[in-house]
């Protein structure tokens, strides 16, 4: 029987969190199966992609909270 990937589990294969066994099947899916190895390709991508993320706010945006707070009242909370 033929076992069919998800992607769950290419996200595992990515992080490196399958057993030896399954990753040797997975490997042969991804040789065998285009379209697997098209959505493998895609979610590296995305994965890269989200990794680049900037995880701060830019210093217009701080600016902006900080001219709300003042002129609410908030600054002294």
């Amino acid at each position: 029987m033929i076992k069919s990937f998800t992607p769950n589990d290419l996200v595992r294969y990515i992080y490196q969190e399958m057993s030896e066994v399954e990753q040797e099947l997975l490997m042969q899916a991804l040789h065998s199966d285009d379209a697997l190895m098209q959505e493998y390709i895609q979610l590296l991508s995305t994965i890269e992609f989200l990794e680049q993320v900037q995880l701060q706010p830019s210093e217009k945006v701080v600016k902006a909270i900080k001219k709300m707070a003042h002129s609410t009242g908030l600054q002294k909370v």
